[in-house]
């Protein structure tokens, strides 16, 4: 058998690659994560009693739209470090607009608020906990998408670590404002934003590693 009829009958049986595999795959890792950390805010913390009250109020929609578009910009930022050749370009703007939009409430807030009550309004009644709460809640979804991106062939996996990590945090953050009582932007916009980037600093540490192939 010639070489070139060798290599068309090894073509000829070489199965179709699947297109949105790697789609499915992330998809999988992100709404497992959303999931785990949902459960396990019900089961360790639990929804806040006055949930039915607190849904009329802007400010919890305005924290809850805070951390859910971090993690809408973090996916995008994720998916595009997962995939060789992709640059990020854009996306880092994205991902800097709702933490700009955060620090501006919490500027407007602190301008306007009576003397006497900045620290409180700052430190809120959670502030030594919440972090922690935020980061023990990314694991599960800091697991689920470093499985998913180290099967995507990321080319810096220091980076695309840390984008994970950070997309771990902000998809827990999602499911800690059920639970957190805590309303002023000054509050949510400092400890909701550290306890995010606690799992992304993690990601910076392990990318090299977890994500190596």
């Amino acid at each position: 058998m010639k070489t070139d009829d060798l290599i068309a009958l090894l073509a000829s049986h070489t199965p179709a690659a699947d297109r949105h595999g790697p789609v499915r795959r992330f998809a999988l890792a992100w709404v497992s994560g959303f999931v785990a950390a949902l459960l396990l805010m019900v089961v360790l913390l639990g929804v806040r009693p006055d949930i039915a009250e607190a849904v009329s109020i802007p400010t919890f929609w305005y924290k809850l739209a805070y951390a859910g578009s971090i993690a809408a910009a973090a996916l995008w930022v994720t998916a595009r470090l997962a995939r060789p050749g992709v640059h990020v370009g854009g996306a880092w703007t994205l991902l800097a607009a709702p933490v700009a939009v955060g620090w501006s409430a919490m500027a407007w807030v602190m301008i306007h608020a009576p003397a006497g009550t900045h620290l409180p309004l700052l430190l809120g009644h959670s502030w030594k906990v919440c972090p922690i709460l935020i980061a023990l809640l990314a694991m599960p979804a800091f697991v689920a998408m470093l499985w998913a991106v180290r099967g995507m062939a990321p080319v810096r996996p220091r980076l695309a670590g840390a984008a994970v990590g950070l997309l771990a945090g902000a998809t827990a953050t999602v499911a800690y404002c059920l639970h957190c009582p805590e309303m002023a932007p000054p509050f949510w916009s400092t400890w909701y934003l550290l306890g995010m980037l606690i799992p992304a600093v993690l990601g910076t540490l392990v990318g090299p590693r977890a994500l190596r192939w």
